[in-house]
């Protein structure tokens, strides 16, 4: 958000002058605009870097505030939740090598970040969403312990006033409830920013909304959450829903969400833009007033514009604009926040530069993009890109055309021209775009980690196969290959520590089960079709109520005049359990013990898997 010391507005008193000082915000940028006191020249661009933390063992670290306070540097700041960490690059002047530059600075303080977090027996992984982050990751005790993040948690539930739904269907599909916004913590961006002229403002916004789809394709690195495989780029979907203020009704609603790409061409200036935010977006914290911005300009000062920068930190567009002081003069900028991190620093920095050389190198012939081109055909290239990756096909000048092409045959040469028109130096140019063609004709990160995945799950289960997936990752982050050429994993990359392998590891998590209420001759026959040996029952709230196993089965198969009316008269009811953090050794004493072929995994009275002695 920015701010960093915010609290809830929680009484009319805290919210009159919150909004006060908003309005007087707004009449300020008014006055910054007609006035022309807009730095225009020299243009800049800067980069935020988000990354994780991992453990030894690839799990999500919880040590985030330790290793802040280990490297103990001011660009670096803490994220939403524990194992996730922001480093902000000092802005350069967009000429010459500052591309090189820019890289050169990212790496040295990566390293620097590297070491703080070697000490704590932890990694740095670059990943649009780490695919070991399972549910243990996501409750209230990852959250990072700042007043801003649970103040922020708190406001947004209390607007929706129910839990947060999350449901993403790709190729798996996840659908679940929530009660916290650590889902958003799961995204990790590199999000680039480029200093824009306000005169300009409606040309190169549009612009930028119209080419958001066809970069976004290319750039793709996080297509599992919780195992599963869901778009290309799961952030689009999964930023979107975590921090969504609005609740589901039996009414059509139509409010935007705070997360989204928009629903129409701008127009107007940057303040109607930001006039737009505040009616579609109810502010939901506040901080601390010293003074007003209209007063800080009555004195010669460069009003901060603190209320509206607060408001504009909870919303969340795609491509979000930013308002900011440099050398006491005040800029504008767009913040690009739809490119994942990772997978390396060479692909993030080449990412950012086609970017640029795209928004510097459009054509004559799209200026007024937004008489040309249905916005439609922009926000669906948008989520074609999210959903499809480098699969997707675009409406592109009122043709359907594909990914490949567009990018190869159109946006390249494009960016090349746009970064020779700001004087960018030729052999950086073509180094950093070299990577992009590269990737364009072979693969991007997410389409390399579905690959692997799917290679590794032949002969792992899936938490063993997510963690080797991230330990291969790092191995290449480290080497510095950028993604193009990779190679899939091998999987003998890591293998868990013997010591250290938990049911969860092991444990089956599609489970076929029954409910208390099923016919019991079905279900006794279900599992002789399938060959299943235990089925949990469940009762009328899904909690495991009971266990059903072959020796149920050979029982029916053995008498069959016997009449069973009911799964609750056969079933076992006394039961043991294990947890999905149990290790594995203590469930193999705990079976062997009670003489136990399997054990139910749950997670309270939730199933959650199961393991047997085939697993063990």
């Amino acid at each position: 958000m920015g701010e960093k010391t915010v609290r809830k507005i929680s009484n009319t008193e805290e919210k009159t002058i919150y909004i006060d000082h908003l309005l007087k915000d707004v009449e300020a940028l008014d006055q910054l605009l007609q006035n022309g006191m807009f730095q225009k020249a020299p243009i800049h661009i800067g980069a935020e870097q988000e990354f994780c933390l991992v453990n030894e063992f690839w799990d999500p670290s919880d040590l985030g505030v330790e290793i802040l306070a280990e490297i103990n540097d001011e660009h670096f700041t803490s994220e939403l939740n524990k194992y996730n960490l922001e480093l902000n690059l000092e802005p350069l002047k967009l000429e010459g090598r500052c591309f090189s530059e820019l890289h050169h600075a990212l790496n040295e303080l990566m390293i620097k970040a590297k070491k703080a977090a070697e000490k704590h027996k932890a990694k740095v992984i670059l990943t649009g969403i780490l695919p070991t982050i399972t549910y243990k990751y996501l409750h209230h005790n990852y959250m990072t312990p700042a007043e801003r993040y649970r103040v922020l948690n708190e406001a947004i539930k209390a607007i929706r006033k129910d839990d947060i739904e999350l449901h993403i269907k790709g190729v798996d599909e996840v659908n679940l409830h929530h009660d916290t916004i650590l889902y958003e913590g799961c995204n990790t961006s590199f999000q680039a920013h480029l200093q824009i002229d306000p005169s300009d403002f409606v040309n190169m916004y549009n612009w930028a909304q119209a080419i958001a789809g066809p970069v976004l394709s290319i750039c793709t690195n996080s297509p599992l959450l919780l195992g599963k495989e869901l778009w290309e780029e799961t952030r689009i979907a999964l930023f979107t829903q975590s921090v969504d203020t609005r609740s589901s009704t039996f009414i059509l609603n139509e409010k935007e969400s705070r997360v989204s790409f928009g629903d129409h061409w701008v127009s107007g200036t940057i303040a109607d833009f930001y006039k737009d935010a505040i009616i579609n977006f109810r502010s939901l914290v506040t901080t601390s007033f010293d003074t007003d911005s209209l007063s800080q300009l009555k004195e010669g000062k460069i009003p901060t514009l603190k209320a509206l920068s607060l408001h504009n930190g909870t919303t969340y567009r795609w491509n979000r604009l930013c308002y900011g002081i440099t050398d006491n003069q005040p800029h504008v900028r767009i913040e690009n926040r739809y490119m994942p991190s990772g997978p390396t620093t060479d692909d993030e920095i080449a990412n950012m530069m086609f970017w640029v050389g795209l928004m510097h190198g459009r054509p004559k012939a799209y200026d007024d993009i937004h008489t040309k081109m249905d916005f439609k055909d922009a926000k669906g290239n948008f989520f074609n890109a999210a959903r499809y990756g480098m699969g997707a096909q675009f409406y592109w000048e009122g043709k359907l055309i594909s990914s490949q092409e567009l990018l190869l045959d159109h946006f390249l040469p494009m960016a090349f021209r746009g970064l020779y028109s700001m004087n960018i130096e030729p052999m950086d140019a073509e180094r950093y775009l070299s990577i992009i063609e590269k990737r364009i004709r072979s693969h991007s990160g997410s389409r390399w980690m579905i690959n692997s995945y799917r290679k590794l799950l032949k002969t792992n289960k899936a938490p063993e196969a997510l963690k080797i997936m991230v330990a291969t990752m790092y191995d290449r982050q480290e080497k510095r290959y950028t993604v193009d050429a990779w190679q899939l994993a091998r999987g003998d990359e890591y293998k868990i520590p013997k010591k250290q392998i938990t049911v969860g590891d092991r444990m089956n998590t599609k489970t076929i089960t029954a409910q208390d209420i099923d016919s019991a001759a079905l279900v006794l026959r279900m599992m002789q079709w399938k060959q299943i040996h235990h089925t949990p029952i469940l009762d009328d709230d899904l909690n495991l109520a009971g266990l059903l196993s072959w020796v149920d089965v050979e029982h029916y198969l053995n008498n069959p005049d016997l009449e069973i009316q009911s799964i609750k008269d056969i079933m076992k009811t006394s039961l043991i359990t294990a947890e999905a953090d149990m290790l594995l050794e203590e469930a193999k004493k705990l079976m062997k013990e009670n003489n136990i072929h399997c054990l139910p995994v749950v997670n309270d009275k939730k199933l959650v898997g199961i393991i047997t002695n085939n697993d063990l």
